[in-house]
């Protein structure tokens, strides 16, 4: 801790040998003056000088100096420090407004040093917070260079979805540049296609902080591009949205490779199906003729049942019954061929696996017989 008293003894001098100097001059012009002017103005004016300048100390000092002064070479008797009680009157009352001029002129002293101490901080301040913004300015544009460095589409929006950063992947992309899309909604300016509706996807944004998904978006030159989309919302210290920060990728030759993924697999799973039905010739043919043989059989039986001398009505009726089922099983034999050989695109749908099993067990009944086997069902209901 460094003692500076030796510099503050210098300082108290200068401000108490004012108040004595300023007293002293205005004691001489007001004697010069004395047939000419009042005597009191100069001494206010000495005691306002020693009290702004010197402070209060020094101001009371110039009063009392003053006051001595008054009552020395003013007032009678003359000369000597024992004035009557008229004169002993005006004293108390220069006093006193002796006094109230130093104690504003101090005052009013503190008050500009508080002032201008105020202004200073406040310049600091100022500079300090005009330092901050340029060196978040410099970092902001530092990012935004980076931004600029990459082939991705980037460009951030406010909360009123005005577009206020556009990087240069966004031009590229969409063929607007940043003069002509910052202060517009990017949503009007690419007319934008959205799985869902905004106020869903936005509902989402303001409660997860994210949003993800594909978006159809119309270049400056008419043409449709799918982008994946990502969105992240920038929130102030107090929490509130203030930007959306939107980043998107071109995938539109991913979904062309994806649709014709989609085309070359109907393609295998067509050649799928028709190797298949080269495989299961044998077992169809088997399908299809015992229903066949069956028919023939049952309607030679109902022939007989029929052409007898009394005619079997209810045995024929039987027969025509079996035919009538065996004609159904060849027809679903044949729709489902048919079905299996069909070429149509892949599709989800409900399936009874049941059905599916059953369908299994009518190709493979040949098989089953020639090689010996025993199957047993137990289908689940």
């Amino acid at each position: 801790r460094i003692d500076d008293s030796s510099n503050r003894i210098p300082g108290e001098l200068w401000r108490y040998g004012l108040a004595i100097l300023t007293v002293t001059v205005a004691l001489l012009i007001t004697k010069s003056l004395e047939r000419y002017t009042d005597i009191t103005p100069l001494f206010y004016a000495a005691i306002l000088v020693s009290a702004w300048f010197g402070g209060r100390g020094p101001g009371l000092l110039a009063v009392v100096l003053a006051t001595v002064a008054l009552d020395y070479y003013f007032i009678e008797p003359l000369y000597t420090l024992r004035p009557d009680l008229k004169q002993l009157g005006f004293l108390v009352v220069f006093g006193l407004l002796a006094l109230f001029t130093s104690w504003m002129g101090s005052k009013r002293k503190r008050a500009e040093i508080a002032l201008r101490e105020a202004r200073d901080e406040l310049e600091l301040r100022v500079q300090e917070r005009t330092a901050e913004l340029r060196q978040a300015n410099e970092t902001l544009r530092e990012r935004a260079r980076l931004l600029d460095l990459t082939h991705d589409t980037v460009f951030v929006r406010n909360i009123d979805d005005v577009i206020t950063f556009w990087n240069r992947g966004a031009e590229e992309q969409y063929g607007w540049s940043r003069d002509e899309a910052v202060g517009r909604v990017p949503h009007e300016l690419n007319r934008t296609v959205f799985p869902a509706p905004l106020p869903e996807i936005n509902a989402e944004l303001i409660r997860t902080g994210r949003w993800e998904g594909e978006l159809l978006h119309t270049r400056r030159d008419g043409s449709v591009v799918v982008v994946a989309s990502r969105w992240a919302l920038q929130r102030d210290e107090q929490g509130k949205p203030i930007a959306v920060l939107e980043t998107n990728n071109d995938i539109t030759e991913r979904k062309r490779a994806e649709e014709a993924l989609q085309k070359v697999q109907t393609e295998l799973a067509h050649v799928a199906r028709v190797m298949t039905l080269g495989e299961l010739t044998a077992s169809i043919a088997h399908e299809v003729n015992q229903p066949l043989a069956a028919i023939v059989t049952n309607g030679n039986a109902c022939l007989r049942w029929l052409g007898g001398v009394q005619p079997n009505l209810s045995e024929g009726r039987q027969a025509v019954e079996r035919i009538i089922k065996d004609s159904y099983r060849a027809s679903q034999v044949i729709a489902r061929i048919r079905s299996l050989v069909k070429k149509t695109p892949l599709k989800h749908d409900l399936v009874n696996l049941n059905e599916v099993i059953l369908e299994v067990f009518a190709l493979t009944q040949s098989e089953i017989r020639r090689h010996h086997v025993s199957l047993n069902r137990k289908l689940a209901t």
